[in-house]
């Protein structure tokens, strides 16, 4: 079957998932696990279960940069949708990304879990709060 692989890494992430999120707040940990849901039903066909995502085609989520010096531009992604260019990673990629139709609060956890997971890290939760104040680009 050709998705099995696909499903097996990201079965295997969500097993080591409470490892690697351990030293984490139980709300932080909590939405991890909410985003880890959200992020195969909407994120992964794109940006891979590894988050390493399509090279000239699909941004890494992996070890990004742009996620994390663009933290208000990467929730209005999730959010909104994006177009255009951007550097990630020193690679260019310039392409749309429709928006998911998440809620605010789905958005904070699928942020949650990219922002703290294949290398990322980050010492701010992002909350549905945080989520509806960003406005449209």
């Amino acid at each position: 079957m050709k998705g099995l692989p696909t499903f097996r890494c990201l079965g295997l992430a969500l097993l080591f998932l409470p490892g690697i999120i351990r030293a984490q707040s139980d709300d932080l940990r909590a939405s991890m696990h909410r985003g880890a849901e959200i992020y195969a039903d909407f994120c992964m066909n794109c940006h891979m279960a590894n988050g390493e995502g399509v090279p000239y085609t699909f941004p890494p989520l992996a070890n990004s940069d742009y996620l994390m010096k663009n933290r208000t531009a990467s929730i209005a992604g999730v959010k909104y949708g994006m177009q255009g260019e951007i550097v990630v990673n020193g690679e260019t990629y310039n392409g749309t990304m429709a928006p998911m139709g998440l809620e605010d609060g789905e958005v904070a956890d699928v942020m949650n879990y990219i922002l703290n997971i294949w290398g990322n890290r980050s010492d701010k939760m992002v909350t549905p709060e945080e989520v509806a104040a960003v406005q449209k680009p």
